[in-house]
């Protein structure tokens, strides 16, 4: 069983991700896939620049990039680590790659709060877990978690 200083370190590799998207001048999400071993085996920055693809969520890229990789067998034992809640289409791409356990840092109530009404992040206010618990397999979620490194990502961002 995993402690919660691990999750806190895979979603700071999120974090550290997120803050790298921001400084290459998109917006600041990042995600990562771990193995059941814990070891990080893809990361992704949000892919909004530089087409202005509004579907180009982190997690969202993360996973279409995660099943064109590995088989579905290995992603069953995978979680995403993801700077913030997945909304309802990343969850959607998450539960159709079949990982196991998706951990977050802000909410998307939070990050609406953050982001208001921004053009660039309409942001649903539709908990990951919601879109979960309408399917047929059970997806773990752990989250909100480091809520203030998360929100600290933002900071001047939806200005």
């Amino acid at each position: 069983m995993e402690k919660m200083s691990d999750h806190e370190a895979l979603l700071r590799e999120a974090f550290r991700v997120a803050r790298e998207a921001r400084e290459a001048g998109t917006h600041p999400f990042g995600a990562v896939l771990v193995g059941p071993d814990g070891t990080v085996l893809m990361e992704q920055q949000n892919a909004f620049q530089p087409d202005h693809d509004m579907t180009g969520h982190a997690e969202r890229v993360l996973m279409t990039r995660a099943s064109k990789t590995y088989d579905a067998a290995f992603l069953k034992e995978c979680s995403m680590y993801t700077s913030a809640e997945p909304c309802a289409m990343c969850a959607g791409a998450a539960y159709w790659v079949g990982i196991r356990r998706v951990v977050y840092g802000l909410s998307e109530k939070q990050l609406k709060a953050i982001t208001g009404d921004h053009p660039e992040n309409p942001t649903l206010d539709l908990p990951c877990r919601a879109v979960f618990e309408a399917g047929q397999r059970a997806v773990e979620v752990i989250g909100p978690l480091l809520v203030e490194e998360a929100a600290a990502l933002h900071e001047g961002m939806w200005d």
